[in-house]
């Protein structure tokens, strides 16, 4: 079928009948090929499809940093220390990150002979944005402010406590690293993919929609051109890039909004820029080493959320397989483990990850040259300290609908890379998600203040189904990441005939759940050792969630050993009728 130019002008990577991009080898450009597409200065890996593809990935690494203060300020904390503090590490994780999958993208193109490589994006991970601060470090400066401490030692403490928690993580991911490979290759595409969908669904797609939404006028807008240019193909006038669209129609709807006074529209306060602050080059002196007593506590939050950037990860590497880009699972999990230790050791509090979203910036047009640019801009902005100027003066709602379109984009490629016989098993890795969707608002209802101030908390309602109901939420949304993948995995054996694969896994689920991986009845997903674990631990597991608990971890064991005894059934069945045909 004839290629159709995207928004910025360039010719998207070539697709098949079925709308699948087509693999390297089937129609892919080699480097000696002068009519690469849309090339700029003659660099195959710079074209005009990276301006869009560069608008997406900065903006989204930019969505992170203003969420990021944004949800920090919510909790007291001074936007003046997260920008001086907390952003520049961060920001540097990502540089380090998107310049090392640049250089990776070069050699594959030199090593396969093509001009049509995306590198890996790459950039702050989404689900750890939002637990790491509504989990750890917004209850940790809260709880520093409640012993007594003033704002700024408060600050310096959680500070603390995050560089403990994102070096851990990064530590995690670098010794499970060398075991990405064997698991992509035991567990289904539908497994890998159904779980990223999930994620691209709930967290990417559907909750930036309440910012976008929170300011309807600028917000759809905005969110109509990114995915009319992006998804439609519809060109701008000057091709001009969609994402670049939304920006300057939408974000000047926002500020004529503000300028005429309309209700909840109001022209940012110019912030006082500090140029290259060294506050966060504290880190290097390592005191943050003598907090570690105060941030045990928290660690237990945190690996789940390190072991999902692997699974994350070992997804990203699927996804980029799935429209022509082998990348080798451990190097993308390296430099992910990698990117996120250095982030820590500098100061950093969110960790790092491949971007789910390859084929969609592949779709976009990108090769290479918009991870250079992202790791440049967003790392200096970090380190020089214009990220201040942008955390003013872009409006939330205008940059947000790039989140929307990724998830729109990831689950569609989903199900175009996904055997068409484990659809059903890519659709139950999204009910755990589900899950997570519906607890979110008892979570913030109950954590509201005036609920607080009145003592009324989610373990004091009433027996009865509601709190029942609640409980089971809870349990099933807790690791949903995982849990999806799991369940994904076992359903996709189970079509495929493989009932023996399908107990493994179910055994391996009870497992997880015995250390609340998943299904962790405990606010914010917290590991546990049961029954070993002291009541003042924070691996304790309560006495009352122990029963719930074990019945999960029975019901997964059972499970597995009934698919053993189904499987031998099936075999001796089958064996008459097999050495009848054999003797005929």
């Amino acid at each position: 079928m004839s290629e159709t130019p995207n928004a910025s002008g360039a010719i998207p990577a070539s697709e098949s009948e079925s709308g699948t991009l087509n693999h390297a080898g089937s129609g892919s450009l080699s480097l000696s090929d002068p009519s690469s597409a849309a090339a700029i200065g003659g660099c195959w890996w710079a074209t005009t499809g990276d301006i869009n593809a560069f608008f997406g990935l900065m903006l989204d690494n930019l969505a992170g940093l203003l969420l990021m203060v944004a949800l920090l300020a919510g909790f007291g904390l001074p936007a003046e220390f997260t920008v001086a503090y907390m952003v520049p590490g961060t920001a540097l994780g990502v540089f380090l990150g998107d310049l090392a999958f640049f250089f990776i993208a070069l050699r594959m193109a030199r090593r396969e002979n093509r001009t049509d490589v995306t590198a890996m994006p790459l950039g702050l991970d989404t689900p750890s944005t939002f637990g790491m601060i509504l989990l750890v470090l917004g209850p940790a400066f809260l709880a520093a402010r409640g012993s007594g401490m003033d704002v700024a030692s408060a600050s310096l403490h959680t500070w603390h406590i995050g560089i403990w928690c994102t070096v851990l993580s990064g530590v995690v991911k670098l010794v499970l690293a060398p075991m990405g490979g064997w698991v992509r290759a035991a567990v289904p595409r539908a497994g890998l993919l159904g779980s990223l969908a999930a994620i691209a669904l709930v967290l990417i797609s559907f909750f930036p929609l309440t910012h976008i939404l929170g300011s309807p006028l600028p917000g759809m807008l905005a969110l109509v051109i990114v995915l009319g240019t992006l998804i439609g193909h519809v060109p701008l006038p000057g091709r001009t890039p969609g994402t670049l669209g939304a920006l300057i129609v939408a974000g000047s709807a926002y500020y004529v909004m503000c300028g005429l006074g309309i209700a909840g529209y109001e022209f940012p306060v110019a912030p006082t820029i500090q140029w290259f602050p060294t506050q966060w080059m504290g880190s290097y002196a390592g005191a943050w080493i003598a907090d570690l007593p105060a941030a045990l506590p928290y660690l237990p939050f945190v690996i789940p959320f390190a072991l999902a950037t692997v699974v994350g990860g070992i997804d990203c590497t699927e996804s980029a397989a799935s429209v022509g880009d082998e990348y080798d699972t451990r190097t993308v999990l390296g430099v992910e483990a990698m990117a996120t230790l250095i982030a820590g050791l500098s100061g950093g509090v969110i960790q790092t990850t491949p971007y789910i979203g390859h084929p969609a910036y592949k779709a976009m047009g990108g090769r290479a040259a918009y991870t250079l640019a992202t790791a440049l801009l967003i790392g200096s902005a970090g380190i020089v300290g214009y990220f201040a100027w942008l955390n003013a003066w872009i409006p939330a709602p205008v940059v947000y609908p790039i989140l929307v379109f990724v998830g729109l984009e990831i689950t569609s490629q989903t199900f175009l890379a996904t055997p068409k016989r484990h659809f059903a098993a890519v659709a139950i890795a999204c009910l755990p998600a589900l899950a997570y969707l519906a607890m979110s608002l008892p979570d913030r209802i109950f954590g509201d203040a005036a609920l607080l101030n009145a003592n009324m908390t989610m373990d004091g309602l009433d027996g009865g189904p509601l709190k029942h109901d609640l409980d089971t939420l809870r349990m099933l949304s807790n690791g949903f990441i995982v849990t999806g993948l799991l369940w994904a995995w076992v359903l996709a054996s189970m079509i495929d005939q493989k009932l023996k694969v399908a107990a493994a896994v179910m055994f391996l689920a009870a497992g997880l759940t015995f250390f609340g991986v998943i299904h962790s009845p405990i606010p914010g997903n917290r590991l546990f050792i049961p029954f070993w674990a002291a009541e003042g631990s924070s691996l304790h597991l309560p006495a009352a969630s122990i029963s719930a608990v074990m019945e999960y971890v029975a019901g997964y064991f059972v499970t597995g050993l009934f698919l053993i005894v189904w499987q031998f059934v099936n075999r001796s069945a089958k064996c008459p009728s097999q050495l009848s045909s054999q003797t005929s």
